[in-house]
């Protein structure tokens, strides 16, 4: 797996540059960067807390707040990154991509825009992104580099498209990622008009919320800390503080615990 790992490192991405988030203190007063929702249940996990168990655990789904009440005044692109060498040819429209596994579950909740801030309505979003133990999944071109097991070519796990609703909004379940050497945390998207590809890109966590889950969360924690950080990233780099908050995901925990992670993507 180092092998695979170190490849994936090596690889050159080209860049180019989104609206920024910012990571503060939660309603709950502590200081892990997370806004908590209000708890609303008696069986709400405490302040703090991360669901486990994969997708099934997002039990108050319903609940969950729009990320996207407020009208995007400044669209910049997102970085364009390339495909890199674990993306499949498969489509598979679906909005749960985890396959069942387990994990931190996470909505992931994505508003495509032009660059007036228009929505774009009709764009097919892709996704793809590691299981909890940083492995991909499916046929890609390199499954030495992108897989941890050879079994993991014949599963689809964490991959997936949705086609954006007339406000440019697509909506994923998934787990959180795992990380491989060489590389912070992050999911990889595109975004298709028709058939043409308008971007490709990655967007990433907060390292400290990254931190927290890999440190406390019992699902992630025998993993360790990745061994990339934001400033040693072969994609995140060589790109300025200011563009590098662009491809950050707006980030909150629910009642249930799942994560809310948002992001208006300008691709056009």
């Amino acid at each position: 797996m180092h092998h695979r790992r170190d490849f994936i490192r090596r690889i050159g991405l080209g860049l180019a540059a989104v609206p920024l988030l910012s990571a503060c203190g939660d309603a709950a007063g502590d200081d892990d960067g997370v806004v908590d929702a209000p708890p609303t249940t008696a069986d709400a996990p405490a302040a703090g807390a991360w669901a486990s168990g994969g997708t099934a655990a997002m039990t108050d789904k319903a609940s969950y707040p729009d990320p996207f009440t407020a009208a995007p005044t400044a669209c910049a692109l997102i970085a364009t990154t390339t495909e890199g060498p674990c993306t499949t040819a498969t489509g598979l429209a679906r909005e749960d991509v985890s396959e069942g596994l387990t994990g931190l579950p996470v909505r992931l909740a994505l508003k495509i825009v032009d660059a007036s801030c228009a929505p774009l309505a009709g764009a097919t979003v892709k996704i793809w992104h590691t299981n909890l133990e940083g492995s991909y999944s499916g046929e890609t071109p390199n499954p030495n580099m992108c897989l941890t097991t050879s079994a993991y070519s014949a599963q689809n796990f964490m991959r997936g498209t949705q086609v954006t609703a007339a406000d440019g909004t697509a909506f994923f379940d998934t787990c959180f990622p795992g990380w491989y050497r060489g590389r912070a945390v992050h999911i990889h998207i595109q975004v298709l008009r028709g058939n043409v590809s308008t971007r490709v890109s990655q967007l990433f966590f907060p390292e400290a919320i990254t931190t927290d889950i890999f440190d406390t969360h019992p699902e992630y924690r025998s993993y360790g800390q990745p061994d990339t950080t934001f400033a040693t990233d072969n994609i995140l780099r060589g790109i300025p503080s200011a563009d590098q908050a662009r491809m950050l995901f707006d980030v909150a925990r629910m009642t249930d615990g799942a994560m809310l992670a948002s992001k208006v993507v300008t691709v056009a």
